[in-house]
């Protein structure tokens, strides 16, 4: 599987995610156990609905402990700041004049309100690997769209 790349926060947060899912799991077994004790299981929703629980907890688990696995941190991680990549905070102005300042991570840690947007975005797509006053054009859902980039920073 391909390497992510989080920032320190990112990866601690996921961590916390993970051990509290894990204490989560813990409590769902124990109402297995409850539900197995009611007798017949075939027709025990208790049982079944803790069943699907489990087992949706469970691949959130393993998803999350993947993703700590193969994390890179981006603050280790030699990156060309004169160039838009992951890590980097970007400013870019549209054509009609409106600024916009983004930091540009992986999925797991993009938060639109806070300006963190994905680097699997159409317009992230578009941007990576331009510099400091290129203009790109951006297949956006609404259409293409101009972009000017004002600054790279890290």
């Amino acid at each position: 599987m391909a390497e992510i790349y989080l920032t320190r926060d990112g990866r601690e947060k996921l961590i916390k995610k993970l051990e509290e899912l894990q204490k989560r799991k813990t409590l769902i077994q124990d109402e297995i156990a409850r539900a197995r004790e009611h007798g017949d299981l075939r027709e025990n929703a208790e049982y079944h609905a803790a069943k699907e629980t489990l087992a949706n907890l469970m691949r959130r688990i393993m998803e999350l402990d993947s993703k700590i696995a193969r994390a890179k941190i981006i603050e280790d991680q030699n990156i060309e700041v004169d160039k838009v990549f992951i890590g980097v905070t970007v400013t870019i102005q549209d054509e009609s004049g409106d600024k916009y300042k983004y930091t540009l991570i992986d999925l797991e840690e993009a938060d639109p309100s806070a300006n963190k947007i994905s680097i699997q975005s159409p317009l992230v797509q578009g941007l990576l690997g331009h510099k400091v006053g290129e203009t790109v054009e951006v297949e956006l859902p609404a259409g293409k769209t101009k972009f000017k980039i004002l600054k790279i920073s890290r």
